[in-house]
């Protein structure tokens, strides 16, 4: 893999160089809070940010499109697939996107996500602390990028490593040389105009630098599993008539809100609007979530999931058991967002470990047990 230095003050104009073909979709600056959305300018991506409230998975899955118009009989396909950059992912959410990718180019591909991912070239930031006091992507194994990034972005004080993954990639990154010969409005520029400094290779004391920065994040991010998660799949398949379930559904409020800003939830409803007259309308996708008591509701009225115990439970097991058997991959990066936005208190820290407890023997002596 190459790795390339890129100077600070030179991401702005790179982005903008970028932003002559491509929309740029990064971390910006909205209400107090960062969120991702399409940028104007490449000053105002933030990429110091801890964790967003929603994903970056919406450039790839908006929250509600148009799949196509109706009119008489006939039918026009509404989609676009714009070139676009995803800019500034952290690693969880990279690992999302790559169980995304699965879920909906196998069995029956969905081409509305497929081709829009085709369409998007992903640029990766490393963290280098923990995002939040629920993040626990080092126990998910979620702490280092996928394969297939096009490019991943270090912080190395006063420069940006960046790694290399892709041609694509490679062919992002020459902008930045292209940028700090021709700055914006000045296609005649001084190469060596402050802020336009271009991209060059690592050298020894680079690569020193960047192992220097790897090992010290390592020791910032705790395990926050009690278990190593190549158990998960067994720990919820033996505990899937817990009390537990119960128990956290008296608190659930069934509200949705976790699933909402899971990065790796792709449920979705598919609705038909009409105009008044029924001879015309539009197909619609929009999010939807498994928590919601109409979520499982089937023509007749049954509903096969009719419980807070019975959705609560699902999810988990759907994250820790099912995606993998599916997929290959797990359903939860540990990016804790779920746990943030719970109203209830329920996080997957507490679920999975208080699980395990229930499951594991007690290491107390057998006298004491017997007490």
């Amino acid at each position: 893999m190459t790795i390339r230095i890129l100077p600070k003050r030179s991401v702005p104009s790179w982005i903008d160089g970028i932003r002559a073909t491509r929309r740029v979709v990064a971390p910006r600056g909205s209400n107090g809070r960062v969120a991702f959305g399409e940028i104007e300018s490449g000053a105002e991506v933030a990429l110091d940010y801890r964790t967003t409230i929603l994903p970056p998975k919406k450039a790839l899955l908006p929250t509600h499109e148009e799949l196509f118009r109706f009119k008489d009989g006939e039918a026009e396909g509404r989609f676009q697939a714009i070139p676009t950059v995803l800019f500034g992912v952290h690693t969880c959410d990279l690992h999302a996107i790559g169980l995304l990718d699965r879920v909906f180019g196998q069995g029956l591909p969905d081409q509305a996500y497929l081709r829009r991912r085709a369409a998007t070239v992903t640029v990766g930031l490393e963290c280098l602390a923990p995002c939040s006091e629920h993040a626990f992507c080092k126990s998910m194994g979620t702490l280092s990028p996928p394969e297939g990034v096009d490019l991943h972005l270090i912080d190395l004080g006063d420069s940006y490593a960046i790694e290399v993954g892709t041609e694509t990639g490679a062919a992002l990154l020459d902008r930045a040389s292209h940028r700090a010969s021709h700055p914006v409005g000045d296609p005649e520029g001084d190469p060596g105009g402050e802020g336009f400094a271009g991209d060059r290779p690592a050298v020894d004391e680079d690569l020193r630098r960047l192992d220097r920065a790897m090992s010290e994040k390592w020791a910032r991010f705790p395990y926050r599993l009690e278990f190593d998660v190549s158990q998960l799949p067994s720990l919820m398949t033996t505990g899937r008539d817990s009390e537990l379930w119960a128990e956290l559904a008296e608190r659930c409020l069934g509200c949705g809100s976790c699933t909402i800003v899971c990065p790796t939830c792709s449920c979705f409803d598919v609705r038909d609007e009409m105009d008044l007259s029924l001879r015309s309308g539009a197909r619609q996708r929009v999010w939807d979530s498994c928590q919601l008591a109409s979520f499982a509701v089937v023509a007749g009225g049954h509903n096969f999931r009719g419980t807070r115990e019975a959705r609560l439970r699902h999810r988990f097991l759907r994250k820790g058991k099912y995606q993998l058997e599916a997929y290959g991959a797990m359903g939860c990066v540990g990016c804790g967002r779920c746990a943030q936005a719970c109203l209830a208190g329920i996080t997957p820290i507490d679920t999975y470990n208080g699980l395990h407890r229930r499951l594991t023997p007690s290491e107390r002596p057998q006298a004491e047990v017997a007490a």
